[in-house]
């Protein structure tokens, strides 16, 4: 392995920490609708438990109302019921063949307590990046140990990873503070 390599790793490892902290974002739900906001809840098909995006059509209706489309007319009140049970706090409501699923708004407690769930999710990311930077410096001392790159390439090293989790750290904030705002702003 060499030092290119190792960077090139870490980078790749740090990308996917930034995705799931985006998709752990998704799931914190804001007064707005997102189709996402779903994707955690499953349905009983047939005796497996499915996702609903399996079993209907999942889109907006407007800013605050998701619609559910069953594909099966007998699936619509196993879907309303698995998103009522789910940990949601959503009310849908059937018109027909489809399913509305309003947003309630958020009072200011619940958008307070959504940001330290939003910093928490950030900081969790963010250590994450750090275990990462850690794992490649290792790496990197590994290599010197082993005599296959010498002081001047391992620091060189050491100075790059450094670079790469400040600048993934640095995203992280961002986003963190974006959704924050977005909370605090419905």
């Amino acid at each position: 392995m060499s030092i290119a390599d190792i960077k090139k790793n870490a980078e790749a490892k740090m990308a996917k920490s930034v995705e799931a902290f985006k998709n752990e974002l998704h799931k914190i739900r804001t007064g707005r609708a997102h189709p996402g906001i779903l994707d955690q809840v499953h349905v009983d098909y047939y005796g497996s438990m499915v996702p609903i995006s399996q079993v209907a059509n999942v889109s907006l209706l407007d800013a605050r109302t998701i619609s559910v489309q069953p594909w099966e007319k007998g699936m619509g009140a196993k879907i309303e019921k698995a998103i009522r049970e789910s940990d949601l706090g959503l009310n849908p409501a059937s018109q027909g063949d489809l399913i509305r699923v309003p947003m309630p708004p958020l009072s200011e407690e619940r958008r307070r307590d959504l940001t330290k769930v939003v910093r928490n999710a950030g900081e969790d990311a963010k250590v994450a990046v750090r275990n990462l930077r850690r794992d490649a410096n290792e790496q990197a001392k590994k290599l010197l140990k082993d005599k296959e790159i010498g002081e001047d390439d391992e620091r060189r090293s050491l100075d790059e990873v450094q670079k790469l989790t400040d600048r993934v750290i640095v995203e992280i904030d961002k986003l963190t503070s974006g959704k924050e705002a977005e909370i605090l702003a419905v």
